[in-house]
């Protein structure tokens, strides 16, 4: 847990480990950044300290930097890293995000109790871009890869199933037991699914991945920060992500 607000300095200097907590930040006060991972490439030219992956980040060059607060994300950063960051003294706020709502109030948590920010102007209209979507008739089935060699899809309890099932579709392996599946592509095409969703992140998959993969199935090639990043691009992405889905005869 980060030490309350009240009974520590302010924060002057953050580390952030996730790429969408990286660019909440820049978006409200950029100068609060000292360090972010080689994966936070939002905004462009974000010129900080690169402190490697989400995965692997080199904590020695984080406790360098002497931040006042380091933020994670309990699926994108690895506990054993938390643990040295903690253990070199460092304030570790550590966020779970797995529904919209979550991630409207754990973006506050970590820009006003965390960071201690005004509420930023770009919260209020990514709330407001969602607050009216809800689903027009029955749910499209769909099958939802995030990786592929091997093939691994989104299953229970994600924010990027919680954005679809916002827009009318419905994850098929929703009820799996694991939250990112490995099944192979026989099984997935033999799901049920009447639609693919196909992100660039973190796999990058194109046009040629959906006749390849999922022949004859109507595949939706869908923007992967606007499908699982929790940050400035909620003001947009219930446009762009229903604009793919239209655009695949959804």
């Amino acid at each position: 847990m980060v030490t309350p607000r009240s009974s520590r300095p302010a924060v002057r200097r953050v580390v952030s480990l996730v790429p969408s907590l990286t660019e909440a930040v820049a978006a409200t006060e950029p100068g609060l950044l000292v360090g972010a991972t080689d994966w936070c490439d939002h905004p462009a030219g974000l010129g900080v300290v690169r402190i490697g992956g989400t995965k692997n980040p080199d904590t020695a060059r984080i406790a360098a930097l002497a931040p006042d607060l380091v933020l994670a994300n309990e699926e994108e950063n690895r506990a054993p890293d938390l643990g040295a960051l903690r253990a070199a003294g460092l304030d570790v706020l550590v966020t779970e995000v797995r529904t919209l709502p979550q991630a409207f109030t754990e973006l506050e948590r970590v820009l006003v109790r965390g960071c201690g920010l005004a509420r930023p102007d770009w919260l209020a209209d990514a709330e407001d871009a969602w607050r009216d979507v809800r689903a027009a008739g029955e749910a499209v089935p769909a099958v939802v890869p995030v990786w592929r060699r091997p093939w691994m899809v989104l299953g229970r309890d994600t924010f990027a199933g919680d954005l679809l099932a916002r827009l009318g579709v419905a994850n098929v392996h929703a009820g799996h037991p694991e939250r990112y599946p490995r099944i192979p592509l026989d099984e997935l095409n033999a799901c049920g699914a009447e639609l693919a969703v196909l992100p660039d992140e973190p796999y990058r998959f194109t046009h040629d991945d959906g006749p390849e993969s999922f022949p004859g199935l109507p595949c939706a090639l869908v923007s992967g920060r606007h499908l699982t990043w929790y940050g400035p691009s909620l003001t947009e992405a219930a446009a762009v992500l229903g604009a793919a889905l239209r655009a695949a005869g959804r």
